[in-house]
């Protein structure tokens, strides 16, 4: 996911220690086979993430399957921002406290962006996402070094399909169909968390990176179901059972799959795994 909460909760960055490496997950049935694997979306270039036996696991399937197939190209994405992120014809001022654009003003000043005039067309949750990127960008993050965005690259390149469960603007959707309240809640607590996001990501990453599964579980979920249980259960719960029955669909074809998704949809009570233990699978952690 490339917005908002998701943005700020599966987006991650930092360090690792030498001898741990991110969670690795498999899951068989009696003629196929799918890896999952946590991602994060923007990571510093240095990072290093890769171990024999992820790269066993590349090497050995056949097709990637990624949240969106195409989540990197800026031309698929520009048309869906526009028409869902834009509403010039109610500026932002107009749906704000003056409060709330004070804090907006302020926020991206102390950003090094022009004022809160720039996101006069922009929704509220919109902002929120433009907001929520800034720190990780200036702090060194870069979306091509994204652990989906290389995946991709090395599949492509060995001739193998990248599939999706879904579209860039399915995506879009969760947000731009919130509410306007819901809206202006999501872009207060984005202004609110702004202050320590980096240091945030800072931790959420060498949980990931370190294959901290269960800490880092509980410090998403909490993050997120304590900004709205409803948007919770719509980001996270409700794709991550769709996903499952996408992947039983899958587990009853054959062949070797890697799917690769937010870190957070691999985490937790909710998690794909949990979902696909209910449907009678087992899921094994192999790293």
């Amino acid at each position: 996911m490339r917005f908002a909460a998701l943005l700020c909760a599966f987006v991650l960055a930092a360090t690792r220690g030498a001898s741990a490496y991110p969670a690795l997950w498999v899951v068989e049935s009696a003629h196929a086979k799918v890896y999952l694997f946590g991602t994060v979306h923007v990571l510093k270039p240095d990072l290093k993430w890769h171990s024999p036996v992820l790269d066993a696991a590349i090497a050995e399937s056949r097709d990637l399957w990624l949240e969106v197939p195409d989540g990197d190209d800026p031309t698929a994405l520009l048309p869906s921002l526009q028409s869902l992120g834009m509403d010039a014809a109610h500026p932002l001022s107009t749906k704000l406290t003056p409060a709330d654009l004070a804090r907006v003003d302020s926020a991206s000043r102390a950003m090094g962006v022009p004022g809160e005039a720039m996101f006069e067309p922009f929704r509220p949750w919109f902002v929120g996402v433009m907001l929520s990127t800034v720190p990780l960008l200036k702090a060194g993050y870069d979306p091509s070094s994204g652990v989906d965005r290389q995946l991709r690259s090395t599949f492509v390149a060995s001739g193998k399909p990248v599939r999706g469960f879904e579209t860039l603007e399915q995506q879009l959707h969760f947000f731009a169909d919130l509410p306007q309240d819901q809206e202006i809640a999501f872009l207060d607590a984005t202004l609110d968390s702004i202050d320590s996001s980096v240091a945030s990501t800072d931790q959420l990453v060498t949980l990931w990176a370190n294959g901290n599964v269960e800490k880092l579980a509980g410090i998403q979920d909490d993050e997120i179901f304590r900004r709205s249980p409803a948007l919770y259960k719509e980001l996270v719960v409700d794709r991550n059972a769709a996903w499952a029955q996408r992947l039983d669909a899958r587990l009853h074809e054959s062949g070797v799959s890697f799917v690769a998704v937010g870190a957070g949809h691999l985490a937790g009570a909710g998690s794909v795994q949990v979902d696909l233990t209910k449907r009678g699978y087992r899921v094994r952690r192999v790293q």
